[in-house]
């Protein structure tokens, strides 16, 4: 018997399936052995080495990207998911709330255009009819990993000159700074998606990857200023929450 043959574990038939057994086997291989964002071993390979069809290694990596153990990446394999930054639901910046974490954060500008404000976005800032908008499109990156991807909408005729700015700032310290608005108040709603493939690229996750998904209308001083959807990767984002009796509306 050789060395490889000793060393392999024995998959047996019996009333833990095959492919739990295996799943088990990755589990222990990423929590112990392999470091974040490391490639797990081939489809192939691991038929090999463990005896089993290739339905059951695929199903056990399944399982494992949607726990959030694993990731893919189309075209070149799975990965070990990284650790996940947890964010507290609260009244701050990207930008703010990586730094808060110990991450660097850092921003790519994919677009900005003024436009006809949609009537969606009208509705949610206030605007008229024909009312003028900056679109600016955003790629924001934390430790220099992709974490989301955020599109916004802020009014024109309040925020002259904003593609002006320095937008790979952050936006709140850039209307704070120069235009003497600072957000006090917004309203957030949160979903799931899966990721299509425009995004799945942007963001370098596999099609139908899981997202967090925040929109976000701010204001302040009770002038409506941004509207704003974004969107996190689920295998590198969490939201924490506290919850009591004393802060029921």
């Amino acid at each position: 018997m050789t060395t490889n043959q000793a060393e392999r574990p024995v998959l047996t038939e019996g009333p833990v399936s095959k492919q739990a057994q295996l799943r088990s086997i990755l589990q222990e291989m990423v929590e112990n052995t392999l470091a974040p964002h490391a490639a797990i071993p081939p489809e192939r390979k691991l038929m090999t080495r463990y005896g089993v069809s290739r339905s059951t290694v695929r199903e056990a990596i399944r399982q494992l990207v949607e726990e959030g153990l694993l990731y893919r990446v189309q075209g070149k394999g799975t990965f070990v998911g990284g650790k996940r930054v947890q964010s507290d639901l609260h009244l701050a910046s990207f930008t703010e709330d990586m730094r808060r974490r110990g991450l660097v954060p850092a921003t790519i500008v994919r677009s900005s255009a003024q436009i006809e404000a949609p009537l969606d976005v009208r509705a949610a800032l206030g605007l008229g009819s024909g009312a003028q908008v900056q679109q600016i499109e955003r790629l924001r990156l934390a430790g220099g990993i992709p974490m989301a991807l955020e599109r916004g909408y802020y009014p024109t005729a309040l925020l002259p000159d904003l593609d002006r700015q320095d937008l790979t700032r952050s936006l709140y310290a850039t209307l704070a700074t120069e235009y003497g608005l600072r957000i006090d108040n917004a309203e957030q709603a949160v979903w799931a998606e899966t990721a299509d493939p425009g995004i799945a690229e942007i963001l370098g996750i596999a099609v139908g990857a899981p997202l967090i998904v925040f929109r976000r209308t701010s204001s302040a001083s009770s002038a409506a200023v941004e509207h704003i959807t974004s969107w996190y990767r689920g295998d590198r984002y969490q939201i924490h929450m506290t919850l009591n009796l004393q802060h029921q509306p």
